[in-house]
């Protein structure tokens, strides 16, 4: 298991990301769909939260889903049995060290991921291995030097910067989605395309408030409580009215915006 991810392996963050995956599916899968019989490798899929909207928008795909946390894959395993999906199978592996042959996929699918490693230039070069020559990679990233809410307290905007500030300490990089077009095309990909997907958030969106806002943007901010305390980047009582800030963006008046970028490339 990786120690390095930012958020932890708990239960709690497996919900989240469960949660999160169901409030940007349409956003972010809407326009992913792969052709029947293809081949498809799924990298670092945790939990399995995007394995279930890909399978299910390429119902007659095959799809291989690896993670290196076996806990994880056994999570993704169990929802995957749960949501009567068929066109999954899994295995542990180290995106690293795949341990394919040159050229085994057709297609490949990574979310979230590259923002954790502290090099995603060697993992697309791992990774444009394993995809047949003219065949594709998905990648889709956030950046969270992109996050604008209202109302905008210091305590909030403190909080916010010490998520960037916990996943850096691990050398890796949360604005990595401004970054695709150029690691993309440095890893030798052809026909790169960049696609920002924006997420905007008011009282007239109400799923959007609870599904995004609280579930998934302030989950993610106090999943790294004890590592900001720790670094002492932040003090516990500015700590306190850091969350209750951005939970003001919740509040009828509120607002909040953040950016997705989807990249697709050719082999």
């Amino acid at each position: 298991m990786r120690e390095d991810y930012v958020h932890g392996y708990s239960d709690r963050e497996a919900i989240r990301l469960v949660d999160q995956a169901k409030t940007l599916a349409s956003l972010l899968h809407h326009d992913i769909k792969f052709p029947d019989g293809s081949s498809i490798l799924e990298a670092g899929c945790g939990v399995g939260a995007q394995t279930i909207t890909l399978a299910r928008n390429s119902p007659k795909a095959e799809i291989t889903s690896v993670d290196i946390s076996e806990p994880s894959l056994e999570q993704a395993k169990s929802l995957i049995k749960k949501e009567g999906i068929k066109n999954v199978q899994f295995e542990r592996a180290d995106i690293m060290e795949l341990p394919f042959d040159d050229e085994s996929f057709d297609h490949m699918f990574i979310c979230f991921v590259l923002e954790h490693l502290p090099d995603p230039n060697a993992a697309l070069e791992s990774l444009k291995r394993v995809i047949r020559k003219g065949g594709t990679i998905t990648v889709i990233e956030g950046d969270h030097g992109s996050c604008y809410f209202h109302p905008e307290t210091e305590e909030a905007i403190t909080a916010w910067q010490c998520l960037i500030e916990v996943q850096k300490e691990l050398n890796c990089n949360p604005l990595i989605g401004r970054e695709l077009y150029p690691l993309l095309t440095d890893a030798g990909f052809n026909k790169v395309q960049i696609d920002p997907r924006v997420v905007y958030v008011d009282k007239s969106k109400p799923e959007l408030v609870e599904g995004f806002i609280k579930n998934t943007i302030i989950a993610m901010v106090n999943g790294i409580k004890d590592q900001a305390l720790d670094s002492g980047l932040i003090r516990r009582k500015e700590w306190e009215k850091g969350i209750e800030g951005l939970y003001q963006s919740a509040e009828p008046s509120g607002t909040f915006f953040y950016n997705f970028y989807k990249g697709m490339a050719y082999k």
